[in-house]
């Protein structure tokens, strides 16, 4: 065998040194190179963490049972023998920057697996890394210098649940700075002031949404892979809008970042809600702002008690289970049914007529409709199926006006008809049997009554009570920091105060982790809630338009009007592929329905691993929570590479 030279750079003997060459045989294994490398340099300490980098080729040389030949490395290769493991800037939900220690090697995916381990926060695979928006730096904030929280001295455990010592991981229990470090990522920031708000980069447009998307990085690929340096800064961020398993006795440092990211995007109207919606949002974040500034956060936990909760909710999972043939045929044989007078409205009809009046009937999955209660019994005047429909309230208590707004899929596009009820009582229920059969599931199902009763909680923090609000009204309170600046610019802040104290009289009472639950709750109730928006070219169409994503469908919106055009289910499409050559998108669903589409504003990668990344979401079970699939998950989002 041909003895040729290999020139190794070592970022160890320093950035001036000349790259070490070492004498090779292209039957040499990488393990080989390696030993040569450390012994040339002369230097003792633990080389275990560094590995081979190959400049030309953007990849790392992992195998060290290869042989050189078999990597294909000639004597042209520039290699650099460096870290792993390096030092990161990771910018949280809470704004945040945190320092740490990241895999540049393995794939994203398996970085923030590493990440979140480190920062305790379970279901890893719903975060993920994007690129920063670069913010404009104005010459006097050159000199204001962030705060960075480090954490790059902290070992990665191994185990799969870290040890708690008085409540925080073990790891976090080594010296008050990390103590501090686990505060900041456990303990909500108070509100910001509305300067720093107006300072935020604010998405203008669901274009400028769409741009934010095209950040993601690709799970699939190492950081070095994608040109991420050492000390540069990312964005770590919950991606998939499913939560799954939320227990409030382990994941303090997951709800609270997720509350925080929540918040964010009101703040920042990066979501819409309403004006009530706002208000209660505001007195949501005074009151976790004030508990949690009061409340001493040691979260203590008896083992035995714990065991007992894990086994009631194994025992409450196959109860569920467990119900029997003769059970369910009598749920089909008498299925119920809502009946009671609504009206209704389709603003598709180019007819001036507002709101009327008819009988209408709610079985299985859809709604129908007569001139009066007298004819209920013959056809209807019109039947319509809210299977994959979307739904939305429109509701102003003080007000008394109770809507609920069907988006329902037709071949032509979307149909959007209002109801209009007559009091909270009979909303709730048509909403949540609405929410109910958009799913799939008819007034049989076990969660009817619970859906019933969170509409109601829902609607009960918007009622005002005028007695109890003035004695509030003395308190200092910073209403512009809790308000999106649409409503600053509207309201002055003492307009703004008894309105934000009238809704925080409905949640006073609550629990720092109610509230912060509560907060999810409306946030997830909201209408655009968990849609992430890409600018696509629809195969055949001329224009752009956008395609918003989101947990169990997607939704093709007019780019100009901003309308819904048309939905697609994710429990009716029966393939999807992507064609890497001319990077094309298409996608099969039920009934001979077949779409494609180029994407605009971002790698249609990303769109893949979107849709691939909830449907992976969506096999997770109850059962196995703390087994993370990462095999399967690769297989849905990683295209061509995980082939």
């Amino acid at each position: 065998m041909a003895v040729w030279d290999l020139t190794v750079t070592v970022e160890e003997l320093g950035l001036e040194a000349p790259p070490l060459t070492i004498s090779v045989t292209s039957d040499l294994h990488i393990g080989g190179v390696i030993l040569k490398i450390v012994e040339k340099t002369q230097i003792k300490k633990d080389w275990s963490d560094h590995a081979l980098w190959w400049e030309q080729k953007q990849q790392w040389v992992l195998r060290p049972a290869w042989t050189l030949d078999k990597c294909g490395i000639h004597a042209d290769a520039r290699l650099t023998f460096t870290p792993q493991h390096k030092p990161l800037r990771l910018g949280l939900p809470n704004g945040m920057t945190v320092k740490l220690r990241a895999c540049f090697s393995g794939p994203v995916f398996h970085t923030v697996v590493g990440i979140c381990k480190l920062l305790n926060i379970r279901h890893p695979e719903e975060l993920s890394l994007l690129r920063p928006v670069e913010e404009k730096k104005k010459k006097k904030d050159k000199d204001a210098q962030e705060e960075v929280y480090d954490l790059t001295g902290v070992p990665l455990t191994s185990g799969s649940v870290p040890s708690l010592y008085n409540g925080m991981p073990a790891h976090f229990a080594d010296s008050p700075q990390t103590e501090a470090v686990y505060k900041m990522l456990s303990v909500s920031q108070p509100p910001p002031t509305p300067e720093v708000i107006a300072k935020m980069y604010r998405p203008a447009s669901v274009v400028d949404k769409a741009h934010i998307h095209s950040r993601w990085l690709d799970s699939s690929r190492s950081l070095m892979q994608q040109g991420v340096q050492e000390n540069d800064r990312l964005w770590l961020r919950f991606k998939y809008y499913t939560f799954h398993d939320l227990e409030p006795k382990y994941d303090v440092v997951r709800l609270t970042q997720l509350y925080e990211q929540a918040r964010w995007a009101i703040l920042l109207e990066d979501i819409d809600c309403t004006e009530e919606e706002m208000m209660l949002f505001g007195a949501l974040q005074y009151h976790i702002s004030k508990v949690s500034q009061s409340e001493p956060q040691a979260v203590t936990s008896c083992p035995a008690m714990d065991d007992l909760d894990s086994a009631l909710q194994s025992l409450e999972v196959k109860m569920e289970g467990e119900t029997s043939s003769m059970d369910m045929l009598e749920t089909m044989t008498t299925a119920p049914e809502l009946h009671d007078y609504l009206k209704i409205f389709r603003p598709k009809r180019l007819t001036l007529k507002g709101y009327k009046q008819y009988w209408f009937v709610f079985k299985d999955t859809s709604i129908s409709y007569f001139k009066s209660k007298e004819e209920g019994y013959g056809e209807p005047i019109q039947k319509m199926d809210l299977k994959g429909c979307e739904v939305a309230g429109d509701v102003n208590v003080a007000g008394q006006k109770f809507c609920i707004r069907l988006l329902i899929p037709s071949p032509e596009g979307m149909n959007e008809v209002y109801l209009r009820c007559e009091n909270e009582q009979q909303y709730s229920r048509w909403m949540a049997a609405c929410r109910l059969a958009a799913k799939g599931k008819n007034l049989a199902d076990s969660s009817f009554s619970s859906e019933v009763e969170n509409i109601q909680a829902f609607l009960s923090m918007q009622r005002s009570n005028p007695g109890t609000a003035s004695t509030q009204a003395d308190e200092n309170i910073n209403t512009h920091s809790l308000v999106s600046p649409r409503y600053q610019k509207k309201y002055k802040p003492k307009q703004l105060t008894p309105r934000i104290l009238e809704a925080y009289q409905n949640v006073a009472q609550l629990s720092l982790m109610d509230a912060i639950l509560r907060f999810l709750q409306i946030w997830q109730a909201l209408p655009d809630f968990g849609i992430s928006f890409f600018v696509v070219r629809f195969k055949g169409s001329r224009k752009d338009e956008v395609l918003g994503i989101a947990h169990n469908r997607l939704i093709r919106i007019d780019l100009g009007v901003g309308d819904v055009v048309k939905t697609w289910r994710y429990n009716n499409m029966r393939q999807w592929n992507v064609n890497w050559d001319i990077r094309q998108v298409a996608i099969e669903f039920d009934g001979n329905v077949n779409i494609a589409f180029s994407c605009v504003t971002a790698d249609c990668k990303i769109v893949h691993e979107y849709i691939g990344g909830y449907i992976f979401m969506s096999t997770r079970s109850r059962e196995q929570s703390d087994t993370l699939n990462e095999e399967l998950f690769h297989k849905l989002t990683g295209g061509h590479e995980a082939l």
